[in-house]
């Protein structure tokens, strides 16, 4: 079948309401369990209800269609009520980062416009500093599992939905129509509001949830990464949903520790079947002295994004629980993965081959399509791509490339069609005029035994010329030297690789996804040297 008929195959009539979508798929499965989080399960029949009823909440505070509501809140049955309520009265919800500051948040309201916001109880503190220092109003403040009186602005969450009958007709929308924005991890400069549209999380679920990942109704998932994340709305709402699948949510952090009680069944009585999470997670859990045994876990399927995966860590990994981790690499701006080896098909090193339904494209300074072994800026059409970045031409412009969407990734493609990550495209070094990958280096060095973390920048040395320094972070108990370290990458990698300078750290700075921010590295190197 050819890439056009098979995307003929999956088209989507003119009217499209992804949330009235996702309800009718399960509208015979109301018994069956769709979310599980630390205090409860909600069944899909529950599920239902509830949406439809936030709809009408959100409609009968006035809100019209295409406005914008800030959902803050951390991952628990309410978020998905939440998100997919407001995506049926054709209200938009903004999803956004539990992690941020007042001043964060103050900007994102501005920004948005946001008429309403609906929030976490624990998160409402800080949600009040943030509309103390805007100037924008919101009519109405919803607050999920409240811990504290609340004021007449702000109305509890369970009493909003019980205020209105259930919605009965979902917003007239199409597939284009706005559905709701993610904002930008914000790693470098302002966070940028990314829109998406009804029909791009049914694009998502149809190419990679299902045809890739085969999710099933069977199925437990488990997210390490938080609804509010592009990665982690795929994982946690919309793939699970597409299939009838059952969710664990989880509002504390990922650490290992509340990882591996969800894994065991501690938590929410189920063992999950699926995972998925990121490197710099795995690499924690295998360094973790109670790292649970294969017979202990119900794993039929790993995956992985957010920053490429080291082989050597997806080896151990496979080694120790009989389970390969499935990497892939997709954006905030693409929705979901676009790029990704499959459960059948595991090439450790590379993020394996385009999803069906996506092209890459390799593409060198001048604009052109470069040979294999050749990095390139990497470039993706899809179908699921943003719509724009609100209220900013000038980034739009530049990411959104007619069909095409600029990753900001260098990438290199093998002879076998495999792609491999050479970083991203402003942290690619130019060493003796020879491009290196920092994420080669430090998928090298986390191969010591000692090491558990490294980042790699450039900084200039007294010639002014980019040399390569290395962070690193060591295992608890654990020793080794720099001259050691700069041997053992000697041993492994082109010699003009080796990272010249290398600094021991307790920790390295990231994103809430759990991203290296080398960009705070590389200013803190300013810094020290003015």
């Amino acid at each position: 079948m050819s890439q056009d008929d098979f995307m003929a195959e999956l088209a989507l009539p003119s009217a499209f309401n992804f949330a009235a979508h996702l309800l009718k798929v399960n509208g015979e499965r109301a018994d069956k369990t769709a979310f599980i989080d630390d205090q409860g399960s909600l069944r899909y029949g529950q599920l239902d209800e509830r949406v439809r009823r936030l709809a009408a909440g959100l409609r009968g505070l006035g809100l019209h269609r295409e406005e914008r509501v800030l959902l803050l809140m951390h991952d628990c049955n309410d978020w998905p009520v939440s998100f997919l309520g407001a995506m049926y009265a054709g209200v938009v919800p903004v999803a956004i980062n539990t992690l941020l500051t007042a001043d964060d948040y103050a900007y994102m309201l501005e920004h948005s416009r946001a008429q309403a916001v609906l929030v976490s109880g624990a998160l409402l503190p800080t949600l009040t500093a943030a509309l103390v220092k805007s100037d924008h109003e919101v009519r109405k403040v919803i607050v999920s599992r409240p811990s504290a009186p609340l004021h007449p602005a702000e109305v509890e969450f369970e009493a909003f939905l019980q205020a209105q009958p259930p919605l009965t007709q979902a917003a007239n929308t199409s597939g284009d129509d706005p559905g709701f924005w993610l904002y930008s991890s914000g790693s470098t400069g302002r966070p940028k509001g990314t829109v998406h549209s009804h029909a791009n999380p049914y694009w998502t679920c149809e190419l990679y949830g299902k045809r890739v990942l085969k999710l099933s109704q069977q199925d437990v998932c488990f997210s390490a990464a938080k609804l509010f994340f592009a990665y982690g709305l795929g994982n946690g709402l919309t793939f699970p949903m597409s299939v009838g699948a059952t969710t664990l949510l989880m509002a504390e952090r990922p650490t290992p520790d509340a990882t591996f009680k969800r894994w065991l069944g501690e938590v929410g009585g189920q063992k999950p079947t699926v995972f998925f999470g990121a490197p710099t997670g795995f690499a924690g859990m295998l360094a973790h002295p109670h790292l649970p045994t294969r017979e202990q876990v119900a794993l039929r399927l790993v995956s992985s994004a957010g920053e490429a995966l080291p082989a050597e860590l997806g080896e151990r990994f496979q080694r120790h629980f009989g389970v390969d981790i499935v990497d892939g690499i997709g954006s905030t701006e693409m929705l979901h993965i676009f790029l990704s080896n499959t459960p059948e098909k595991v090439r450790y090193g590379t993020t394996g081959w385009p999803v069906p339904g996506y092209v890459v494209e390799l593409r060198g300074d001048d604009g052109q399509a470069v040979p294999d072994g050749e990095p390139g800026d990497l470039y993706i059409q899809g179908p699921s791509a943003a719509m724009m970045y609100w209220a900013n031409r000038e980034k739009t412009r530049d990411t959104f490339q007619g069909g095409w969407t600029k990753s900001g990734d260098k990438y290199v493609r093998n002879a076998d069609g495999t792609y491999t990550y050479g970083g991203r495209s402003d942290d690619m070094l130019k060493v003796s005029g020879i491009y290196v990958s920092p994420f080669e280096v430090e998928a090298t060095l986390v191969q010591h035994p000692a090491v558990l973390e490294a980042a790699v920048i450039g900084v200039p040395d007294a010639e002014g010329l980019t040399k390569t320094k290395a962070f690193v972070v060591l295992k608890d108990h654990a020793e080794v030297s720099a001259e050691a370290l700069k041997a053992f990458v000697k041993d492994k990698l082109a010699p003009y690789k080796y990272p010249r300078q290398i600094e021991f750290v307790k920790e390295l700075p990231k994103t809430a996804t759990g991203k290296i921010q080398r960009f705070k590295l590389r200013a803190q190197e300013t810094e020290n040297a003015a």
